[in-house]
């Protein structure tokens, strides 16, 4: 009885035993298997799962009692194994073949990738792929035995997974908690296809080549949402000194019935209050946002006739919650009829358009990326909805960057023949010393550039209110100590003999040279790490005719690499801080290693560590001292005998610095009575060792710095650059900091009080000597600048001749030459599984859309909800569309467009074009590139379904 299916199993069994995990289906087994079998397998599975799978599947080939085929089947439903139980139903097991190559990958990077992840987090966000007893056990092996234990558990399950959409999950939550160097594992372009940019890749916070100069798990990137909201709570008169604007007022007086500006802020904005395009340069501290206040006032009253709309635009998420509150504030006590509302790419997608947003608000405060995607997206038809845009941090006006992008826009309005009226725009910055220059004619060029992008014809700077300026705003004294190198470190020559090691070690394996371009690599740089990545990378991909060779090769090789990285780090942390500081980095990676179930290689690598333990831990506590150390004491001990009252900003390139120098301060007697506050930006990759900042403990640190004598040093990274107001800091230390100008004059602008001094301390003479260049710099610009303004007309010729050629490129660009279109007709299969999808003579375009007229398309797609429906002019999505066969892979959206409800509209990246007569396929990523050509939608096209 059941002879066939029990011969059909047997075709199938590699999934099943691969697949299965007995005690889940519990309820058949006592039901169909005697209690002696049954507890047997269940035993055979404490210590192999496939093993007992094997167990169980042999019983039940041994079954002859009726009605047990389907109650199986009843029990894998039952029990979530929906995937297995299809395909079994159906006898259709291409949905579990085609997950085999994701599992191959996953185990490949398994070595690395485990390290890489906190499981928690990942089961969290994948709850629908891993079943309870699962998530159970991963908490419990991560709380009794560390991270590194529960991501292993974690990966076995997942290979065990039946789900088909559970690689899609894997990437998206990897995403989600921005595991970058994971991700990079499953994707080296670490990004998917389809989704679109909500503006958080800029405003979360930017990595700063300049001062971030190496990789590290603790890099830091700056973000603190909310960070700087939390500091100026003070209202609008309580402090003459702050940068966000929230104290630079003068003192109450009467302007728009509340208050008057500065004699060097009016100066800054009157050309503004005369209607053009302005760029506000003044130093960090002036107050240039109370001068953007004065000028929403300003519009909003002489436009009032003329319905004004502002955009206010930050670049970061940080700022933007701060400038919001300070609009909100700010008009609520002076004019509570003004509209103002906000909008960042933290809030999600947005319910409401932006033209609807528009018409019904006066004044916006957003970050930029969303107002791209509102003129992407057609939810808006131009800026020219909008009166006045102002550019906080308008030097970004550059390269890829939104402001860039939206100034695109504006530009080809203006020089286009369209008679649009167009917004004024103002930009505000510190410094316009962009770009690389060597004199004053290349700065000029620069600048005008600059200008160009942000179609601004005066550059607003204080000239007759100079001593104004310099009674508020305080240039701090700066100076710089080169440090003598530590040299003949032998915790140093430690590492690097271990790090050879690994590599003979991974030599053996395969020629991992041949893995990577990258020549004369050094241990503990930044080159080291890239080597690392490209040969993981390559890794990835590897193809050997044994599989289980190639499955060997590939997990051993990850090893070894992640170790290397492992060592890498703690060579960088070394070269900063102390022995001890990279060997608690290091104790505390083996240490979760230890936990988790490491094989024979992890054993052997090890037990490397193990074996140079002791003398590692000698040498932390009796080895040379770090003289870049030795030199911040002596500061910090001048500074503090001199004024007592002192307070100081440190500033540190990575987390792990950070958390190392507030260490070495606490263990060191004559400076423990600093206290020192920690300021980071909050992880954005798996760290074993401590994470980013929760935002109360941020609002803590800084007001323990502000207003109290607790903590007399703050120690910071990039998150502290810009925005924060610390009007207490009078020293400024730049521990191997170093930048490009508008970096410079950022950090420096951190000093706020009279007599502050910023100092840099450096062990690497091209460092001193690229600031004191920048200082050089800073000068060239500011003659430049000057330069300019006595020369309007060449500027504004500059200006124009630069414009035109700008939009001729990006005409070059966006042209799409005639090119030959091939006879005949295509098949566009399914880029997944190959199955017909639809005929491109049934493919229509309609503006930017490529709809499919053939009706009979929606027997060979599924079609799900959209989680974030949005509207592109007369499109609305309505539902997604999915391959039949792969119900995990996105095809494009079903839209409304006039009475039609479900116009099926497609992405050509899903697809691989075949040709009918030919048979030869073609993928291509964007419609643009298409060989085939492409006829205009119109509604009589559409095919009523068969």
């Amino acid at each position: 009885m059941y002879e066939e299916e029990k011969e059909q199993l047997k075709r199938v069994k590699d999934y099943i035993v691969q697949i299965l995990r007995p005690s889940y289906i519990k309820g058949f087994m006592s039901a169909y298997l005697e209690t002696e079998i049954m507890e047997r397998i269940l035993s055979e599975e404490n210590t192999s799962v496939t093993s007992a799978a094997e167990m169980l599947f042999q019983s039940i080939l041994n079954l002859e009692e009726r009605g047990w085929f389907q109650a199986f089947l009843d029990e894998l439903q039952e029990k979530r194994y929906t995937g297995l139980c299809e395909a079994i139903k159906e006898w259709d097991f291409q949905k579990l073949e085609q997950m085999r190559a994701h599992k191959a990958l996953l185990r490949h990077i398994e070595a690395s990738f485990t390290k890489q992840i906190k499981p928690m987090e990942i089961v969290r966000y994948m709850s629908e792929c891993i079943f309870t007893k699962d998530r159970e056990e991963i908490t419990a092996i991560t709380e009794q035995k560390g991270q590194i234990a529960g991501a292993e558990k974690l990966t076995e399950c997942l290979k065990r997974s039946d789900k088909p959409n559970w690689f899609k999950l894997l990437k998206l939550a990897l995403e989600h908690y921005e595991f970058t160097n994971a991700l990079r594992l499953l994707d080296p372009n670490t990004g998917h296809e389809g989704y679109q940019n909500t503006g958080k890749e800029v405003e979360d916070g930017e990595a700063n080549d300049e001062t971030t100069t190496f990789r590290i798990e603790y890099r830091e990137e700056a973000c603190a949402n909310d960070l700087v909201g939390s500091v100026n709570q003070m209202n609008l008169t309580e402090n003459q000194d702050g940068v966000a604007g929230a104290s630079a007022w003068a003192e109450p007086c009467k302007i728009s019935g509340e208050r008057k500006l500065r004699a060097y802020q009016r100066e800054l904005a009157i050309p503004v209050f005369d209607g053009k395009n302005t760029i506000v340069c003044a130093p960090t501290g002036s107050g240039k946002t109370i001068v953007a206040l004065a000028i929403c006032e300003h519009h909003l009253e002489t436009k009032a006739n003329a319905s004004p709309k502002i955009v206010f635009m930050a670049t970061k998420v940080d700022v933007y919650e701060q400038q919001y509150k300070l609009f909100k504030d700010h008009f609520n006590s002076i004019n509570q009829e003004v509209r103002i509302t906000g909008l960042c790419g933290d809030m999600g997608e947005q319910i409401i358009s932006m033209d609807i947003i528009a018409e019904n608000n006066d004044i916006i405060i957003l970050t930029p990326q969303i107002l791209v995607n509102a003129l992407t997206q057609k939810d808006l038809p131009s800026l020219s909805v909008f009166t006045l845009l102002i550019f906080d941090e308008c030097h970004n006006a550059t390269g890829k960057h939104p402001y860039k992008i939206l100034m695109n826009s504006y530009l080809d309005t203006k020089l286009s023949e369209r008679n649009e009226p167009l917004p004024q725009i103002v930009g505000l910055t510190a410094s316009v010393g962009v770009g690389t220059f060597k004199n004053r004619a290349e700065s000029e060029m620069n600048i005008c550039q600059l200008c160009s992008n942000l179609d601004a014809r005066i550059i607003s700077t204080v000239k007759n209110q100079k001593e104004e300026l310099k009674s508020f705003v305080h240039m701090p004294e700066k100076d710089f100590f080169e440090v003598e190198k530590r040299s003949g470190d032998p915790f140093i020559g430690i590492i690097h003999n271990i790090m050879s090691r690994i590599e003979e070690l991974a030599k053996t394996v395969y020629n991992i040279e041949s893995l990577s371009h990258i020549e004369n690599r050094e241990y503990g740089t930044q080159k080291y790490e890239q080597w690392i990545i490209e040969v993981q990378n390559r890794c990835r991909v590897l193809q050997l005719e044994d599989k289980e060779e190639e499955s060997r090769v590939c997990r051993a090789l990850f090893n070894y690499t992640e170790y290397l990285r492992k060592y890498n780090d703690a060579l960088i942390i070394n070269e900063d801080a102390r022995p001890k500081d990279a060997l608690v980095y290091l104790e505390a990676f083996f240490d979760q290693v230890r936990q988790a179930g490491f094989d024979e290689t992890e054993q052997k690598l090890t037990a490397f560590f193990d074996s140079q333990h002791p003398h590692l831990v000698q040498l932390s506590e009796q080895g040379q001292q770090n003289p870049k150390l030795e030199q911040l004491k002596y500061i910090l001990d001048e500074e503090y005998r001199n004024n007592d009252q002192t307070r100081t900003v440190l500033f540190v390139r990575t987390r792990a610095l950070a958390e190392a120098m507030k260490n070495w301060i606490e263990e060191t007697d004559t400076l423990k009575f600093l206290k020192p506050g920690v300021l980071i930006g909050r992880a954005r990759k798996s760290n074993q060792i401590g994470s980013g900042m929760t935002l109360t403990s941020k609002k803590g640190v800084l007001e323990s710095f502000k207003t109290s004598d607790q903590s007399k040093i703050l120690i910071a990274t990039s998150v502290a650059d810009e925005g924060i107001d610390i009007p207490m800091c009078n020293l400024v230390l730049m521990y191997e900091y170093v930048g490009n100008v508008v970096k410079m004059i950022q950090v420096r602008g951190r000093g706020r009080a009279e007599g502050s001094k910023c100092f840099l301390i450096s062990d690497r003479k091209e460092r001193i000597v690229k600031e004191k260049l920048n200082m050089q710099r800073e000068k060239i610009v500011e003659e430049a600048i000057a330069n300019l303004q006595e020369s309007r007309e060449t500027m504004e010729a500059k200006i124009d001749i630069l414009q035109r050629e700008d939009k001729r490129v990006r005409d070059h660009k966006n042209s799409v030459p005639e090119r030959p279109r091939t006879a005949g007709s295509f098949e566009l299969l399914c880029a997944k599984c190959k199955r017909f999808a639809c005929f491109s003579d049934d493919v229509r375009v309609k503006d930017t859309h490529h709809i499919v007229v053939d009706r009979t398309i929606f027997d060979r797609c599924d079609i799900k909800p959209h989680k974030n429906p949005k509207r592109f002019g007369q499109f609305e999505e309505k539902m997604k569309l999915f391959c039949k066969h792969c119900p995990s892979f996105d095809w494009g959206i079903t839209a409304s467009y006039m009475e039609i409800e479900d116009l099926p509209l497609i992405k050509i990246r899903s697809f691989v074009v075949q040709n009918c007569e030919t048979k030869k396929q073609r993928t291509f990523r964007r419609w643009k590139d298409v060989t085939f050509p492409l006829r205009q939608f119109d509604l009589a096209d559409i095919q009523p379904s068969s």
